[in-house]
């Protein structure tokens, strides 16, 4: 058969036929009018070193599989020859595994340091604000991929899920806190408790579950976070005597947060989701995971007085939470 023939029954072109040639892979009979003829075994040939090449192993490392089809084994790793080649490739893979995974590694570790360094700048605030610890040089612009938002992020509506939260008394469940102590929401306590209620915070070097940011109230738990560190001595001043954040995250994960955020109140853990399970909390579901909707919840001698819900911008919420505590003063509500 011509080349033309052998490359399209091979599925390669014309010009790798050739190059197979010249690295004495195959060798064709020449015709006498000086064509080469091509046979049955070399279109074999070539569908093996293009399987090969598809794994990986350069055209010119095929020879070891090509030879043990010419000594006629069934298949072209039946030789020993064969699966040293076969080794060879995976050991190179895996040192080419571990150096990139080094240098992932490296950027991760840059990437956190360069994280915990800007999360402490407030939004508002100026680069070169004086007193802004670890502040970037002049004309650098702080890091803000996970403090700042979309601008086309989907709007969450009201699906009344949370309509019958108000004048629910709180359950008496225990719940760990980035502090290494348990707290109860129902506890009496002097004043309002605040608990805005998130799905997951972003974490450097880790993906979010895919898909997050067109599910709508999903994006935005790390600048709600540092909405509430922000105002957080503001909603004190306006009545709150707890202000905690709530998720199903486990509290290791919570407590980076925490410290890389720089945030001032804890975070309670609930990972089995006993509260929604109480109180009929909204939920999602994404990538396999069961996540809390965003809301929040003000608490008043174990009841819960206002809900929050949807919320949206939320990094805009913690002064919405803080509006509201300043226009319903407890005198009123006594």
């Amino acid at each position: 058969m011509r080349i033309g023939e052998l490359a399209r029954r091979a599925g390669v072109t014309t010009k790798a036929v050739r190059y197979y040639e010249s690295l004495g892979l195959l060798t064709p009979i020449r015709l006498a009018n000086g064509y080469r003829d091509y046979a049955e075994h070399d279109v074999r040939l070539v569908r093996e070193i293009r399987t090969l090449s598809d794994l990986g192993l350069p055209v010119e490392r095929t020879r070891p599989f090509l030879d043990c089809l010419a000594v006629g084994h069934q298949h072209a790793d039946d030789c020993p020859s064969s699966l040293a080649g076969y080794r060879q490739a995976i050991d190179e893979l895996s040192q080419r595994i571990a150096g990139l995974t080094a240098r992932r590694t490296a950027l991760i570790a840059h990437l956190q340091r360069a994280a915990h360094r800007n999360s402490r700048l407030s939004p508002p605030e100026a680069p070169d604000a004086p007193d802004a610890p670890d502040a970037p040089d002049e004309g650098v612009a702080p890091m803000n991929d996970y403090l700042s938002l979309p601008a086309d992020l989907p709007v969450p509506e009201d699906d009344g899920a949370a309509a019958h939260l108000p004048g629910t008394p709180v359950p008496p469940l225990e719940l760990h806190s980035t502090a290494d102590t348990t707290v109860r929401l129902d506890a009496p306590v002097p004043g309002r408790t605040v608990l805005y209620v998130y799905p997951l915070t972003g974490r450097p070097g880790t993906d979010l579950p895919e898909g997050w940011d067109a599910i709508p109230g999903a994006r935005g738990c790390t600048p709600e976070a540092c909405g509430f560190r922000d105002h957080y001595q503001e909603l004190l001043d306006a009545g709150a005597v707890r202000v905690f954040g709530l998720s199903s995250q486990d509290t290791d994960y919570q407590r980076e947060v925490v410290e890389r955020l720089h945030l001032p109140f804890d975070m309670l853990s609930d990972p089995t989701r006993s509260l929604a399970r109480v109180l009929r909390l909204p939920t999602f579901e994404v990538s396999g995971l069961t996540l809390y909707k965003r809301l929040t919840l003000i608490i008043r001698d174990g009841v819960i007085e206002h809900v929050f819900y949807p919320v949206f911008p939320p990094n805009e919420h913690a002064d919405q939470v803080l509006t509201w505590l300043r226009s319903t003063p407890q005198t009123e509500q006594e």
